[in-house]
This record gives C-alpha cells, sequence and structure tokens, in this order.
C-alpha cells in the first residue's frame, strides 16, 4: 500500500493517498489534528448517524469535528480509535481551517444577490406600477 513508516516514539505515519483510499463501507478512515482514525466500528454507533463520518471518510475531518463541539467523553472515546498521524511531509497538504472569525467579507456575492434579486425587485415594481397606472 502507501508509504508508512514508524518514528522513534513508535508512532505509524500514514501518507494522504493511502488515507485517502480508505473510505469505504469496509475501511472508513478520518483525520483530525494530524491523526487518523480508523471509524469503521463506529460508523453504526456514531450519534450523529453514520452519515456524518462518511462524508469526512478518506480526508481532514478537523473543521467539522471542531464545529459540532464534541464533549470530553467523545474525545476520550474517539482516542481509542487513532492509528497514526499523517506523515509529517504531507501535512502542509491539509487545508487549514481560516484563523480570522469573520470570513464573509472576502467571498465574492452570488449570482443570487447580483443577478436574481434586483429582477424581481424590477418585476415587482414594474406589476405594481401597471396596477395603479390602469386604473
Amino acid at each position: 500500500m502507501g508509504e508508512q513508516k514508524k518514528s522513534s516514539e513508535g508512532v505509524k505515519y500514514y501518507r494522504l493517498a493511502e488515507i485517502e483510499q480508505q473510505n469505504s463501507f469496509k475501511s472508513t478512515w478520518i483525520i483530525i489534528h494530524n491523526k487518523v482514525y480508523d471509524v469503521t466500528k463506529f460508523l453504526e454507533e456514531h450519534p450523529g448517524g453514520e452519515e456524518v463520518l462518511r462524508e469526512q471518510a478518506g480526508g481532514n475531518a478537523t473543521e467539522s469535528f471542531e464545529d459540532v463541539g464534541h464533549s470530553t467523553d467523545a474525545r476520550e472515546m474517539a482516542s481509542s480509535m487513532v492509528i497514526g498521524e499523517v506523515h509529517p511531509d504531507d501535512r502542509h497538504k491539509l487545508s487549514q481551517p481560516a484563523e480570522t472569525l469573520v470570513t464573509t467579507v472576502k467571498e465574492e456575492p452570488s449570482w443570487w444577490s447580483n443577478m436574481l434579486i434586483p429582477a424581481l425587485v424590477a418585476l415587482i415594481v414594474t406589476v405594481i406600477y401597471h396596477m395603479y397606472s390602469s386604473e
């Protein structure tokens, strides 16, 4: 399979390519804070439903995990599923969550706000104008 390496502390490292392949019902791995978790046996037991874990399978689930606000018990349970860590050479490839609290400032406006809403407003104004002018 992928290139695996053990550190001097006995930590098993997995390459991203190998982790990404583990996204089936037979083998479901996720990454949280650079640690690799095998959640295959936990899919049916997950309180949020197995779909939540399946959506993150083979990828970085750090942001989703933290957004939910898992309890201390959940974090302890998760620690029993750690099978290794993301290889240090691959860690920079993981998408990092934005550090800023406000991220909407840099977002591009959507077609919804640029085209559809003004068109609907113009249509409504036209209909009202014709209703009042035809009386």
